[in-house]
């Protein structure tokens, strides 16, 4: 079976189970706000582990020992997935909604850089591929926007959110932080 039509096939029986009954959306979504938050910041050396992730998430409850940045990643990658849900509903990709989610998300690790395209050249560790220039990031992303309201209807979900995601990764707008694709996907 084609992996699209599995997924297809998926989605029929989760959403054969709507509306979800005893909070278990809630849950659902408790159990990737942990889960994503944790694999997103660990790709970006944070040192927490997914329990220690759970904790602090959850509880309030921080790890000694551990670099503040770590916690504030984590807390406001939590801050930047809970803003997704607010806007999902909508299906909006704008430039409004991503640089408030990066604001979101990096305004305790650089404050000066949250929610703002960067200025600076950046390298992606490990990549043989080069980023847009910072002079190119504006119109790059006006591009980028364009090209969702105006391609979105024309490709499955799913390989939408691969090209919108390979499109955003190859701008790279954030000095650092630009864990926003995620929500890119996520509204895709």
């Amino acid at each position: 079976m084609e992996i699209l039509s599995k997924i297809d096939l998926f989605q029929k029986e989760i959403n054969a189970l709507r509306p979800m009954e005893d909070g278990m959306l809630g849950q659902i979504q408790d159990y990737y706000r942990v889960g994503l938050t944790w694999t997103s910041n660990a790709l970006e050396g944070n040192s927490l582990t997914e329990s220690e992730t759970k904790v602090l998430l959850e509880d309030g409850l921080t790890v000694g020992g551990k670099p503040l940045r770590d916690v504030f990643e984590a807390v406001d990658h939590a801050k930047a997935y809970d803003f997704m849900f607010s806007v999902f509903q909508d299906r909006r990709i704008d430039e409004q909604t991503v640089l408030k989610m990066h604001g979101l998300f990096y305004q305790n690790i650089e404050p000066e850089y949250a929610g703002r395209y960067r200025d600076v050249r950046v390298l992606i560790t490990g990549s043989q591929y080069p980023v847009a220039a910072p002079e190119k990031i504006q119109k790059e992303m006006d591009g980028l926007f364009a090209w969702v309201q105006k391609e979105r209807g024309g490709y499955h979900p799913v390989e939408f959110a691969a090209k919108l995601h390979k499109r955003f990764v190859f701008i790279h707008p954030f000095k650092d932080g630009n864990v926003t694709q995620r929500y890119l996907q996520k509204a895709a």
